[in-house]
C-alpha cells in the first residue's frame, strides 16, 4: 500500500540524541511486558500484541531518544510506562473501539483510577494486564516524587484514559470533530501532558509547586503536547484512518473541515505544529524567566525549570526520530523521510529554520492603523431566538447615571456620548432576559466596567509599553475585591467603578463563591498583560494560543463563575469539570469571541492599531486575504455553535444519567444550557444594534481619543466584558 501523502518538511530545531542505556531498556521492557501478559496473551479472545509487534514498535528506542540523559534505572521505568500506555491504546482499540461497547468501556475505565492513589496503598485487585501494569508502575514511581507531582500525574493519566470515551463516541456516531475541539480534546486523550510529567521524573526536574499552575508552565505543556500529537497524526494517518477506520486524526479533521486534498491537509497540520513549537520557544524565552523572578524561585528550582524545558525539547526531537524508524507508522517518502542518520541533524535543523522563517518573520511584521475598510459580514448562523428584558429602557438611563457618578465618562477615556452609543444595557438585556431591574443594572455596569477597562489598558499602558504599571494596576484591582479584609481606597474611575460593582455583587455570595468569582476576574485582568506583552514584541499570536487566551480576555471564566453562583451550590463540582459541560462552555465562548472579531476587525486593525483579532490571526497564519480569513472565522464559529447544539442534545442527557442527578440538579444543568443560548443570541443582537463597531461610529471614536492625547491601542473588544454580565 502506497502512502496517502508525502511527509512534510517538519520543524526540528534541536538535534536528536540517544541514551547510552538503550540495550538495557530494550531487554528490561520486553521482560516486563512478558511478565504482565502483554505479549502473546490474547484478551477476551482478541490478540493484542505478539513478539514481532513488540520488537518492531521498539518503545525502548522511543524512550532512549526522548530521554537521552536519563539514568539506566530511570530509562527502564519510563520505558515500562510507554509500553503500558501503548498497550492500553491497542487493548482499548481491540476490545472497545472496534466493538463500540460504550458501557463496557466505561466500566473498564472507571476501575483504573483505583490503581493511582495520591496517598496510601492500592487496595483494588488488578484483573487484566492494563490494571496489573498500572499498579506496578504507580508503586515504583510515586515514592520519588512530591504529592503535587503525583496529583498532576494522576490527573493527566486519568484524562488520557477517560477521554478515550470521546474518541469512542465519535467512532460509533461517525462524527469528525471541528479543529478547535480536536486540538483541545487530543491534548487530553493523546497523552502528551502525561509525557511532560514523565519528563519531570526522568530528568530529575520537578517543576516547583509555586509556578506549576501558572500560564507559562501550562503553555509549555500544552504546546509540547500539541506538537507531539500533531506529529503523531501526520505519521499515523495511514494506520489510523485507512486501516483502522479511526476518525480522530488531525489530518482527517483538517481535510474534512477545509474541504481540501489530503496532501494540503497534511501541510496545514504541519503548519499548526510548527506554530505551536514557535509558541513554545517564545514562552520559554520571554514568559518563563519572568514568572520565575516574580515567584522568587530558588536556585535549585530554577535549575529544575531549565532542565524541564530542555527535557521537553529533547522529547520533540527524539520523538520525531523515533517516528521515522518505528514500524508502527508510515515513514517513507517526503522531505521528512530523507536523510535519517543522526549525522544529518545539522542539515535538518538548518532546513527547519529556512522553511519556517516566512511565518516567523510575518508574525512580527504587523503594521498598525492600516486602512482596511468596513468588513463585508457573512451570513451568521444563529439557531437561537433572541430574548430581551422588559427593563431595558430603565437600565439605559441608570448606566448613564452610574457612568457619571463613577467618573468613567469624565472625558479622559470615554464621554457620556460614547457610553450611550455603546448601549451595553442592550447586551445585558439579551443575556439576562429574566433579570430583575436591579440585576439588569448590575449586569450593565459589569459590561461597562469591562469595556471601559478594555479601552483604558491600551490607552494608559500600551503606548508606553508599561507592563510594570499594568501589573501594579492589576494588583490594586485584585486587592479591591477583598474577601476577608478591607481593600484599599479606590483611586480613579477604573477602581471606583470596580469597587462599587464588586461590593454590590459580593454581598449576595458566600465566601467560597466570592473567592471563585475574584479568581475569575483576576484571570481576565492577567490576560490583558498577555496582550500588552504581545504588543511590546509586535508579535501576532499563534492561532491556538489566541483562541485559548481569547476566552480569558473575553472574561469567560468570570461569566461561568457568576452563572454557577446563580445555580446555588447544588451541582457537584465534578459535573462542572466534566467534558460535556466544559465542551459546552468553550464552544459558546469561542462562538462569541470569533463573532466579535468579525464585527470589530475594522475598528481594531484600522483605528486601534491592534492585531488581537481572530480574522487577522487567520490572515497571518494562512497568508491569505481578509475575505478568505473572514470566511474561515465564520466557518469556525458555525462549527462551534453546532458542536454546542450536539453537546446539549446528546452529551448532556448522557451526563445527567451517568451522574444520576436528581430532578432539581437536572433542571439547573439544563437551565445552564438555556442561559448560554441566551448569552450567544444576546451578544449577536447587541453587535447588530450598538454603535461601537460600525464604520459611521469609528471616526468619532478616533477623534475623541486623539483629542485627549490618548492614542488607540490594544483594544481586544468590548466582548471580554460581556461575560461579566453574569453578576446579575
Amino acid at each position: 500500500m502506497g502512502q496517502p501523502y508525502e511527509l512534510p518538511d517538519f520543524y526540528v530545531p534541536h538535534p536528536a540524541r540517544i541514551n547510552p542505556h538503550l540495550d538495557g531498556a530494550r531487554a528490561h521492557s520486553k521482560s516486563w511486558a512478558y511478565e504482565f501478559d502483554m505479549i502473546d496473551v490474547p484478551q477476551q479472545g482478541k490478540a493484542i500484541w505478539d513478539e514481532h509487534d513488540f520488537d518492531s514498535h521498539d518503545y525502548a528506542l522511543l524512550c532512549a531518544y526522548t530521554h537521552p540523559d536519563a539514568t539506566g534505572p530511570a530509562l527502564d521505568l519510563v520505558t515500562d510506562w510507554y509500553v503500558w500506555v501503548f498497550y492500553f491504546d491497542d487493548h482499548f482499540l481491540e476490545l472497545y473501539k472496534k466493538t463500540g461497547d460504550i458501557p463496557a468501556a466505561t466500566a473498564y475505565l472507571d476501575r483504573l483510577p483505583a490503581f493511582m492513589p495520591v496517598e496510601g496503598e492500592i487496595t483494588e485487585v488488578p484483573e487484566n494486564p492494563v490494571e496489573r501494569g498500572l499498579a506496578d508502575l504507580w508503586t515504583r514511581t510515586v515514592p520519588a516524587m512530591s504529592a503535587g507531582w503525583r496529583q498532576r500525574f494522576r490527573q493527566t493519566t486519568e484524562a488520557l484514559l477517560a477521554e478515550s470515551l470521546w474518541e469512542l463516541s465519535n467512532i460509533t456516531t461517525g462524527r469528525i470533530a471541528n479543529p478547535i475541539e480536536y486540538v483541545e480534546m487530543r491534548r487530553k486523550v493523546g497523552g502528551a501532558p502525561w509525557s511532560a510529567n514523565l519528563v519531570e521524573y526522568a530528568a530529575g526536574a520537578e517543576v516547583p509547586v509555586e509556578i506549576a499552575s501558572t500560564r507559562p508552565m501550562q503553555v509549555l505543556s500544552d504546546t509540547f503536547s500539541d506538537a507531539v500529537h500533531l506529529r503523531n497524526d501526520l505519521f499515523s494517518y495511514q494506520r489510523e484512518v485507512e486501516v483502522e477506520g479511526e476518525l480522530n486524526n488531525g489530518v482527517l479533521v483538517i481535510e474534512r473541515f477545509v474541504g481540501c486534498g489530503v496532501q494540503q491537509a497534511a501541510e496545514l497540520v504541519n503548519d499548526i505544529l510548527t506554530s505551536r513549537l514557535h509558541q513554545f520557544e517564545n514562552t520559554a524565552l520571554t514568559e518563563v524567566p519572568r514568572v520565575v523572578e516574580e515567584h522568587q524561585v530558588d536556585p535549585a528550582g530554577r535549575l529544575a525549570v531549565f532542565n524541564y524545558v530542555k527535557g521537553l525539547q529533547d522529547w520533540q526531537s527524539g520523538g520525531h526520530e523515533w517516528h521515522l524508524r518505528s514500524s508502527r507508522y508510515m515513514n517513507k517518502g517526503g522531505k521528512a523521510a530523507s536523510g535519517r542518520g543522526l549525522g544529518t541533524s545539522a542539515m535538518r535543523i538548518a532546513s527547519s529554520f529556512v522553511a519556517t522563517a516566512p511565518y516567523r518573520i510575518r508574525s512580527h511584521q504587523f503594521v498598525p492603523y492600516q486602512a482596511v475598510g468596513a468588513t463585508n459580514l457573512p451570513s451568521i448562523y444563529m439557531p437561537f431566538a433572541v430574548q430581551q428584558s422588559p427593563h431595558l429602557g430603565a437600565a439605559r438611563f441608570a448606566i448613564l447615571e452610574w457612568g457619571e457618578w463613577t467618573g468613567i465618562t469624565d472625558g479622559t477615556i470615554w464621554d457620556a456620548r460614547m457610553l450611550a452609543a455603546f448601549d451595553l444595557p442592550l447586551c445585558a438585556a439579551g443575556i439576562f432576559p429574566d433579570a430583575t431591574p436591579e440585576q439588569l443594572d448590575l449586569a450593565s455596569a459589569w459590561l461597562a466596567w469591562g469595556t471601559y477597562a478594555d479601552d483604558y489598558y491600551p490607552a494608559v499602558f500600551g503606548r508606553r509599553r508599561d507592563l510594570a504599571g499594568a501589573r501594579v494596576s492589576n494588583q490594586r484591582l485584585s486587592a479591591l475585591m477583598a474577601v476577608d479584609s478591607a481593600g484599599p481606597v479606590p483611586v480613579g474611575a477604573l477602581e471606583v467603578s470596580l469597587a462599587d460593582i464588586w461590593q454590590r455583587t459580593a454581598a449576595g455570595m458566600t465566601v467560597p463563591q466570592q473567592r471563585a468569582f475574584k479568581h475569575s476576574v483576576d484571570s481576565m485582568t492577567e490576560s490583558w498583560l498577555w496582550e500588552l506583552a504581545n504588543q511590546a514584541q509586535n508579535r501576532i499570536p499563534d492561532p491556538v494560543d489566541y483562541i485559548e487566551m481569547r476566552r480569558r480576555t473575553f472574561g469567560s471564566e468570570l461569566t461561568m463563575s457568576l452563572c454557577r453562583i446563580g445555580h446555588g451550590e447544588r451541582v457537584p463540582a465534578e459535573v462542572y469539570r466534566s467534558r460535556p459541560i466544559q465542551a459546552m462552555e468553550n464552544a459558546a465562548a469561542d462562538y462569541a469571541c470569533l463573532l466579535n472579531d468579525l464585527f470589530s476587525y475594522h475598528k481594531e486593525i484600522q483605528y486601534d492599531g491592534d492585531f488581537h483579532n481572530g480574522v487577522l490571526v487567520v490572515q497571518n497564519f494562512l497568508a491569505c486575504d481578509k475575505d478568505r480569513a473572514v470566511a474561515m472565522v465564520n466557518e469556525l464559529m458555525t462549527a462551534r455553535i453546532q458542536q454546542f447544539e450536539q453537546v446539549v442534545a446528546v452529551d448532556l442527557p448522557a451526563l445527567i444519567t451517568g451522574f444520576g442527578l436528581d430532578d432539581e440538579v437536572r433542571r439547573i444543568v439544563l437551565r445552564y444550557a438555556d442561559e448560554l443560548r441566551n448569552w450567544m443570541s444576546g451578544i449577536l443582537a447587541w453587535h447588530r444594534g450598538c454603535h461601537r463597531y460600525g464604520a459611521a461610529d469609528l471616526p468619532h471614536r478616533s477623534a475623541r481619543l486623539n483629542a485627549v492625547g490618548i492614542p488607540n491601542g490594544l483594544g481586544t473588544s468590548a466582548f471580554r466584558s460581556f461575560r461579566k454580565a453574569g453578576a446579575a
